[in-house]
């Protein structure tokens, strides 16, 4: 990767129950102040919901994230600077740390990706 090529990744963890609500705050909540880092393309929460039925076709779930408990946000960073100045920002520690005791993995499961075409 180089200095001027985007960053992007998909942070996914999953909600203990009964905490669902409460990390979707949290979620928002971060989610406004994200945005406003000046180098944020992209910053999108979602909450993973169960797969639709069209016209009686039941479709089938790619994984096993639980529908309305699993958390996937989409994230974008102009450059590898940006990216680091959103890993630094002041927000995060306590965001991770009131985040923790909420979902089941240790911490956000982060994947980076490289756009094709």
């Amino acid at each position: 990767m180089t200095a001027t090529a985007q960053v992007r990744l998909v942070a996914e963890f999953t909600a203990r129950p009964g905490d669902e609500e409460e990390v979707e705050r949290l979620l928002l909540a971060l989610a406004e102040a994200v945005r406003r880092e000046p180098g944020c393309l992209d910053f999108t929460p979602h909450r993973v919901a169960a797969a639709p039925t069209l016209d009686g076709l039941a479709l089938a779930a790619a994984g096993p994230a639980p529908a309305g408990r699993r958390f996937v946000v989409t994230e974008a960073y102009r450059d590898a600077a940006a990216f680091a100045e959103h890993l630094a920002a002041p927000y995060g520690p306590p965001f991770n740390a009131a985040l923790g005791p909420l979902i089941e993995e240790d911490g956000s499961e982060l994947t980076f990706l490289e756009a094709r075409g």
